[in-house]
Formats: structure tokens, sequence, C-alpha cells
């Protein structure tokens, strides 16, 4: 069922598509989910599929001309489709899999409208592709404003570390000066990205390559770029095709701190 938002159209499919893949989340949590192994230490469970495949339902239904890539399906709808949507069901899957809530479901239409799902705080943070908000208990609608106020950097020590030497994230946390300006938290899940949309943390850093068209990031990305964060590479270039890892910060003042501290580190 597609949300009744005030901007509709693909806004609405998002929301609807994120809020009905944490429903699916939320009531499977705690259950027994045999593991889907995917290799390299990497696995699903049955709580992934089946909020993908609920996700995948609304979409289709809605944007029937669309195509749309997984992360447990990969690409689905005709090649030659103008339009992909980008589902991540459950970032965060070895939190969700040890009983950790700190879990968030993607959607995202590519260089468009977007949405992360907290299946467990009943938040979903959504942007039209101009402006970010949150609705919280589905109730009201609050536009995002990033703060560096809690000073808090998430950093995602997950491998692998493709920048590695020149740059790795538990190199910035031994950084002096990160010590006496920041507090770093790993909550490993893409959740953090909103948390630096809606003020909830300073910065997040990762390493990567190609994340603005990663299932993973596209809707955490697009929802900071539209709450006005600062969003570059971890070399400070613009993202894209070739960009390395990913910062992203509440203002410019942490974004070059933060850099800074990463080149001397190097």
């Amino acid at each position: 069922m597609i949300d009744s938002y005030a901007g509709s159209g693909d806004v609405a499919v998002a929301i609807a598509g994120a809020r009905a893949g944490a429903d699916v989340v939320r009531r499977m949590y705690g259950q027994r989910l045999n593991h889907i192994d995917k290799g390299a230490g990497d696995f699903a469970t049955a709580a992934d599929v089946a909020a993908e495949k609920t996700i995948l339902g609304i979409i289709s239904a809605a944007r029937p001309d669309d195509a749309v890539l997984g992360e447990e399906g990969g690409h689905q709808g005709a090649a030659e489709a103008v339009r992909q949507w980008l589902v991540d069901p459950l970032c965060g899957t070895l939190n969700y899999a040890v009983g950790n809530m700190l879990v968030a479901v993607n959607v995202a239409l590519r260089d468009g409208a977007a949405a992360v799902a907290d299946p467990f705080s009943g938040e979903v943070f959504f942007t039209d592709g101009e402006i970010a908000w949150v609705r919280r208990d589905g109730a009201y609608d609050v536009q995002l404003t990033p703060t560096p106020a809690t000073r808090l950097v998430d950093v995602n020590l997950d491998p692998p570390f493709p920048s590695a030497p020149g740059f790795r994230a538990v190199d910035l946390l031994a950084h002096p000066e990160f010590i006496e300006r920041f507090r770093p938290r790993f909550v490993s899940t893409t959740l953090a990205l909103a948390w630096v949309a809606a003020g909830k943390r300073a910065a997040y850093i990762t390493d990567g390559h190609d994340l603005s068209r990663s299932v993973h990031f596209a809707a955490g990305i697009a929802l900071c770029r539209d709450a006005g964060c600062v969003v570059t590479g971890i070399d400070g270039a613009p993202i894209g095709e070739t960009g390395r890892g990913l910062v992203v910060a509440a203002d410019h003042e942490t974004h070059g701190l933060l850099m800074s501290m990463m080149h001397s580190r190097s």
C-alpha cells in the first residue's frame, strides 16, 4: 500500500517499500533463521529475502516499467529500463542475526527519491530528491537538520579495505586531534548515514568503491545530500563511479577537520 504523502509520486513508493520491508524485519526479529552463505564470510537470512520480496512487490505494482537491483535477488526488470531502484532489505544482517537491533531498510530510486527505515524505532527518513525529512510513528514529518553538536563520528570498520595502506579508518581513530575533538561510534549499518542527516551523528566515514551506486549506500547518501550535509569521497573528491570511500559530515568545518586528519595520517 502506497503511503499518503503531499509530494506523492516516487517518494511515496520509496516510503511504502521501506516501511513494508521494516515491518517484515521487525516481525521476524528473534526467530531462528537459516543463514544463506554468500561467500567471503558474508551471509543473508530468511528475513533479508522476505523483506526484499515484499519491497519488490510494492515497487513492481507501482512502477512496473522500472528495473530493480536488490541486495539478494540482483537485477530484475527490463535491461533497457531507464529507471532503476536500489534495494537493501536489511542493512546490518550480522547485527540482526545476533539480536542487535541496529539495522536499516534502504530503498532508493537512482538519482531520485529515497527512504531509509529503522524497523525498531519506527522512524522513516526520506527525500523527494530535494528536501529530506523524517517521519516518526507514521504521524508527522520533520525536516532533517544536520548538526555536529554530538561530536559523534561513525566509522565503518568492516572489511574489505581497498584503500589501505593509504587510508585505513582504524588509523584515524588513533589521531590525537580526533581523540580531542570527536568520539567514535561503530554501528555497522548505514542507518548511521541517516543519523548524520538527522543531527544524531556529526559524521560518517567508510572505505569502498562506487558507493553512490551501491544498494547499501545510495539511499543514505541521497538523504544526506538533500539535508545539506557535505558529501565527498575519502580523497575529498565528489563521489561517483571512480570515487573511493565516503566522508559525510554535518557541516564544512567538521568535514575539513576530518579530511585534514585523514591526510596527515596518510
